[in-house]
């Protein structure tokens, strides 16, 4: 979650029936959350220095990022600006609910440092006496901004118009207009009709995730699980992925609220019936191996004003490039279940009834017994009878383990943090001869997972008893509560 998203691929597929023949639409995003506003959230993140090497070494252009990458807003980042815009529109329209700076009404103290800047307000009898219409200061802080601001408003209350702006090296100034009242509100209504502009052009590229959301279509990815995590952190809501995310239901009800119909082409490649016809299912090598028999490449035509791709020169790691080649895949595979149909069909349609058994289960890495994340459903629930879980000292690496159980032959080890791990042993006769070994051992400790799974449900339980207690029936905490689940419920109506 420190982590950005710099690139977005979408490729959209529509079958052209009188031709027999996909349109595709490719699109290639770079985003970065610049700041529109002083108010507008100010993103830090890290970079990994094998990663940045890594697409500098395929071409990726950083410039076009930093410089021209579209920009976004979370809705809970958009809710806030809206929420802020409102409440200044509020205060201009001269309906304060407390005294702010603006409404001084009497001499404004000025630090000693900054009084021969702020005496340039004298400038101010010059042009009320004067033809001219305006005048700019120079470039100030926001200190010296505000005390301009309180000296004009107790000197001259009426007559005329103050405005913060920003040259093209970004520094702020202040310009001084010559009004009347009308112009005077009319100039207040373009300034909040800009703005109000400047803030949906910043929620930017956040508007086509949530377009993809409402469409209800079929989204498609390759080994997407992180695809969708980073999308769903960086689009809608940050606060809500930290605090509900740590459970796994929750995590699979505001996906699935995001995106209602998921398929992971990887997994679709590792499962029957394609499962023994396919022996890599690298995104690569999936598309290469789905050309050939049984297999039948589709035809697939760019719309007009589309890149055409040419697969004979790769374009992998280009985000657009791989979303084409993964609907290519699928295309693929979906067609191929169709040669199981009586009479066999060469098109089968996104919605059929043939691809549901994939939808809504994500691919799984480097977990044996579970293959796929059920977004929709249930997991699959494995005995691991022949797990074990182990505590040892913080000082201890994978050697180590494998030292311990040199007696129990061909183990795996899965680490969770530095002082656990579960080690999978070959034989589970084996196990409780395991855990006896650990009985008299003072630096380590070696459980079933049967028993490991029923010391966390204990646990669950007893943070249930101590809630039910009152500890969380606090006011603070009850209004806390309340106001979290109100905004995932408002949320996910937007969602849907």
């Amino acid at each position: 979650m420190d982590f950005l998203l710099f690139q977005f691929g979408l490729c959209t597929f529509k079958y052209e029936q009188s031709e027999s023949k996909y349109v595709m639409k490719s699109f290639n995003f770079y985003i970065f959350p610049k700041p529109f506003s002083r108010s507008s959230p100010d993103i830090k993140f890290v970079c990994q220095s094998s990663s940045i090497d890594f697409l500098a070494s395929q071409g990726f252009d950083f410039n076009k990022v930093f410089c021209n990458g579209i920009p976004y807003l979370n809705q809970e980042e958009e809710g806030q600006l809206r929420e802020q815009l409102e409440d200044k529109r509020f205060q201009s329209n001269g309906a304060q609910s407390f005294i702010s700076p603006s409404s001084c009404k009497g001499p404004v103290s000025v630090p000693e440092e900054h009084k021969d800047f702020i005496n340039e307000v004298d400038k101010v009898e010059d042009l009320l006496n004067n033809s001219d219409k305006s005048f700019k200061l120079e470039p100030c802080t926001g200190f010296q901004r505000k005390l301009i601001y309180q000296t004009l408003n107790w000197k001259y209350p009426k007559g005329l118009h103050v405005e913060t702006l920003e040259n093209e090296k970004k520094e702020r100034y202040i310009l001084i207009s010559k009004v009347d009242d009308e112009e005077r509100k009319r100039r207040e209504q373009e300034k909040q009709e800009k703005e109000q502009e400047e803030l949906n052009d910043a929620v930017g590229f956040s508007r086509v995730i949530h377009a993809i959301s409402q469409s209800a279509k079929l989204v498609i990815g390759h080994n997407m699980l992180l695809d969708v995590m980073h999308t769903i952190h960086q689009f809608y809501y940050t606060t809500l992925y930290y605090s509900f995310f740590q459970d796994l239901n929750d995590f699979k009800e505001v996906t699935m609220c995001v995106f209602p119909r998921l398929l992971d082409t990887k997994l679709m490649a590792s499962t029957q019936p394609f499962k023994e016809l396919i022996s890599n299912t690298s995104l690569a090598e999936l598309e290469r191996q789905l050309k050939e028999a049984p297999f039948k490449p589709p035809k697939v035509e760019s719309a007009d004003g589309f890149p055409r791709y040419d697969t004979a020169s790769e374009q992998l790691h280009e985000a657009g490039y791989d979303a084409y080649i993964t609907g290519l895949c699928f295309i693929s595979m979906a067609n191929y279940l169709g040669t199981f149909l009586t009479p066999p069909r060469d098109h089968i349609s996104a919605r059929s009834k043939l691809i549901e058994p994939f939808f809504n289960k994500l691919f799984l890495m480097r977990i044996i017994d579970i293959p796929y994340l059920n977004i929709s459903g249930p997991d699959l629930q494995p005995k691991r009878d022949n797990v074990l879980y182990v505590t040892f000292p913080k000082e201890w690496k994978t050697s180590d383990l494998y030292q311990l159980f040199s007696a129990f032959g061909n183990i795996q080890v899965f680490w969770i943090d530095d002082t656990s791990a579960f080690v999978s042993l070959s034989q589970t006769d084996q196990v409780q001869i395991a855990v006896n070994t650990s009985r008299y051992a003072e630096s380590y400790r070696i459980q079933t997972y049967a028993e490991y799974m029923e010391s966390r449900l204990e646990e669950k339980q007893n943070c249930r008893r101590f809630t039910e207690c009152g500890w969380l029936k606090s006011p603070y905490i009850a209004i806390s509560k309340t106001l979290i689940q109100t905004s995932l419920n408002t949320f996910a109506g937007q969602a849907l």
